[in-house]
């Protein structure tokens, strides 16, 4: 049996394999979507599959929170301040307690 695709071509194996998703973007990236999708002979969806897949793959190695403030320059940002600041616990007494 042979089934048709919303745009009315005929479904690809895929179809039977995948979960359709539907998401909203603005006017200009549609139409950037739609030109690319043009000069590279392959549909919107077959463009945004690789889109995601590589996006998604690119982040597969979980960031620490030392690796987020190093990346935002916060490590090592305090001036003057002594070097066991984070480790001597009497610069911890009163810490999170309210005035």
């Amino acid at each position: 049996m042979r089934r048709l695709s919303d745009t009315g071509g005929i479904m690809s194996d895929m179809a039977s394999r995948s979960q359709r998703i539907t998401i909203r973007v603005p006017v200009s990236l549609a139409k950037l979507l739609r030109q690319r999708s043009r000069t590279q002979g392959q549909t919107p969806s077959q463009l945004v599959r690789v889109a995601l897949q590589d996006y998604l793959s690119a982040g597969t190695k979980p960031r620490t929170a030392y690796d987020a403030f190093q990346e935002l320059g916060l490590i090592g940002c305090v001036k003057n301040a002594p070097s066991d600041l984070s480790t001597n616990p009497r610069y911890f007494e009163g810490f999170g307690k309210s005035k």
